[in-house]
């Protein structure tokens, strides 16, 4: 790698350090080995705990993204997921660390901003990617 070249993908652990501090965040496993990300029981993230088919990751984009994202190399509709508007990084080395945190923290937000006022505000301000960098 050389030194010019940006980190990609996403392992388990590092998705786990992204979205673990995020306000309201909680994580389980669910379908067997699925590390599932939910803000007020609201998934928006999910990876394999073992990390195979080269770290897939799946997660939730807002609908007027819907068709960008599944328009590129190495994103799919996410199976079961794909008509709440999921999608599914088959190739995560195709995108740069982060690119992947800032549709990460997007899930997160589009979730969200789906929550009642009241909850949202009781979760306090949205964070930021440098927030933890």
């Amino acid at each position: 790698m050389s030194k010019n070249r940006r980190p990609t993908g996403m392992s388990v652990t590092q998705l786990e350090a992204l979205c673990g501090g995020w306000p309201g965040v909680t994580r389980d496993i669910k379908w067997g080995d699925n590390l599932v990300f939910s803000v007020a029981d609201k998934m928006f993230a999910m990876i394999h705990m073992d990390g195979r088919e080269g770290g897939r990751l799946a997660f939730k984009v807002a609908d007027e993204r819907f068709l960008e994202l599944t328009d590129q190399p190495g994103v799919i509709p996410a199976a079961y997921l794909a008509r709440a508007r999921w999608v599914c990084v088959t190739e995560p080395s195709r995108f740069t660390t982060l690119e992947l945190q800032a549709l990460l923290l997007d899930a997160y937000a589009t979730v969200r901003t789906r929550l009642a006022r009241k909850r949202q505000a009781e979760l306090g301000p949205l964070p930021t990617l440098k927030d933890k960098q």
